[in-house]
């Protein structure tokens, strides 16, 4: 399943994915750095795929020839959410008086 990053609507792709492609829930770009499966705040440039070049605006259309659309579970998201949900859980357990 493939969702918007600005809004989170699926996004049911009848070809393949054009640069002037938008969301059309909230017409956000979608071949963007914040729907790639490589996009990673963590990591160098933002980006796991090392021979990627700077993209100064995450969430404009570009022309990254590294680009596939990152796929998200039907659960709920990429599963960042739970992650940070049960890391929260677990960071404020560490302070619990009992």
């Amino acid at each position: 399943m493939k969702l918007c990053h600005h809004c989170g609507r699926e996004v049911v792709l009848d070809s393949k994915l054009k640069r002037t492609d938008g969301c059309p829930g909230c017409y956000s770009d979608l071949k963007c750095c914040r729907n790639c499966r490589f996009f990673d705040p963590g990591s160098h440039n933002q980006c796991r795929e090392p021979a990627a070049e700077w993209c100064s605006d995450k969430e404009k259309a570009n022309f990254c020839e590294f680009f596939e659309f990152r796929e998200a579970s039907p659960a709920g998201g990429t599963g960042a959410r739970l992650a940070l949900a049960s890391a929260r859980t677990a960071f404020d357990s560490l302070f619990k008086k009992t």
